[in-house]
């Protein structure tokens, strides 16, 4: 796989104040406020009293994951930079694959892990990828510290994003725009900040003209948004069912 069919960036990822995996946990899920690998919670601030809608993140050891081959370093998020994998998908049931085949190729860069902090496939499907507190690495012209990375599988510039995919972009750039402080009309994409085509005219049309802004404000309005992870037991079970 070459650079540039990866939209210009690397893909794992577990939140920034749990311990780093050495190998794929496996566990009963059960539900907990704590940080360790169940399923955790992570509620967005909002200032409505309206209660959030959930969007569950498929944990890495579903899909996988091998561990960091480097440090991770850190960062202050203050900008949400949408990414697409340039690689076109038409059978969901490889997604999961795919992600292993991106990791594997950044690593081979010498890069600690996927570039990117969070994946969603054809789908709708939310994996997690690298830790968000970790800044991404990239083949291009921009630094992406201060960067929240989604990625779109699928190439964006040949394919249209589904609506489950677009869907659940909205709902994880909610939850990061209250988690963060960043304001949703300030989302952009890989290309306002470097020389690429990512994430391809079809993905960037609506977060260009600010419709994919309007819907991240609608759902802050509406209650935002609370990340479940599934991890362990229910991370396998979740991919199982995906790739069958």
């Amino acid at each position: 796989m070459t650079a540039a069919g990866l939209g210009g960036f690397a893909l794992w990822q577990r939140r920034p104040d749990d311990p780093v995996p050495t190998a794929a946990p496996v566990s009963t899920t059960v539900t907990t406020s704590g940080p360790l690998p169940t399923t955790t919670t992570m509620p967005a601030t909002t200032t409505t009293t309206r209660p959030p809608v959930a969007l569950e993140v498929i944990g890495r050891e579903g899909w996988g994951a091998r561990p960091p081959v480097a440090e991770y370093g850190t960062h202050t998020i203050d900008h949400l930079t949408v990414h697409h994998t340039s690689v076109i998908l038409t059978d969901n049931r490889l997604a999961p694959a795919r992600l292993r085949g991106h990791q594997a190729y950044h690593q081979e860069q010498g890069w600690a892990d996927l570039a990117y902090h969070f994946a969603i496939d054809r789908d709708g499907n939310v994996y997690e990828a690298r830790p968000y507190s970790a800044p991404g690495d990239t083949f291009t012209n921009y630094d992406p510290a201060g960067h929240f990375l989604p990625v779109l599988e699928g190439n964006y510039s040949e394919q249209e994003p589904t609506d489950r995919q677009l869907e659940s972009l909205v709902l994880l750039l909610a939850w990061a725009s209250a988690e963060f402080g960043v304001d949703p009309a300030t989302i952009g994409g890989h290309r306002d900040y470097a020389a690429t085509t990512c994430p391809g005219d079809r993905l960037y049309a609506s977060i260009g003209d600010g419709s994919i802004g309007r819907r991240v404000q609608e759902r802050l309005d509406s209650g935002g948004v609370a990340l479940t992870y599934a991890l362990g037991e229910a991370a396998l079970a979740r991919v199982a069912g995906i790739e069958a």
